[in-house]
């Protein structure tokens, strides 16, 4: 079994494109922030938001499901007790990945994505990992 840091450091060399949900236009969001970051960082992400059309200049989609692309991660911005259906949805991309944000922990989510084979974190911040990880911005 991997470590932790080895786990998310292969994840972050290895993936491309991450789907957002919850990612909110609002700057000042911590959603709208780790977008950004990770597009400063050459990864494509795709926002879900419902109620938004586009979203750091890439378009917005209302669920998981219009997804048509490869999606490589899932990351996940939203109460922890609305995070099952979701996750639910996210499985059927068959992501490398579903990360629930720092505060978000569901252990009927996290034992979906570990039948389903997925690698799985939660509570923990996809862009301070990063820069924990890779200190240089590699």
């Amino acid at each position: 079994m991997k470590d932790h840091d080895q786990a998310v450091k292969e994840l972050l060399n290895t993936s491309h494109v991450i789907a957002i949900v919850g990612l909110s236009g609002d700057e000042s969001k911590d959603s709208n922030k780790v977008g950004r970051f990770l597009q400063s960082k050459g990864y494509r992400i795709i926002p879900v938001n419902p109620g938004t059309q586009e979203i750091l200049g890439e378009k917005s989609y209302r669920s998981l499901s219009e997804i048509t692309e490869k999606v490589d991660v899932v990351d996940i911005f939203m109460r922890s007790e609305k995070v099952v259906p979701v996750v639910e949805e996210a499985i059927k991309l068959h992501p490398k990945a579903i990360w629930l944000q720092i505060g978000i922990v569901n252990h009927e989510a996290k034992g979906l994505v570990e039948r389903a084979d997925i690698e799985f974190f939660s509570d923990i911040c996809v862009k301070r990992e990063h820069e924990r990880l890779f200190p240089k911005g590699d």
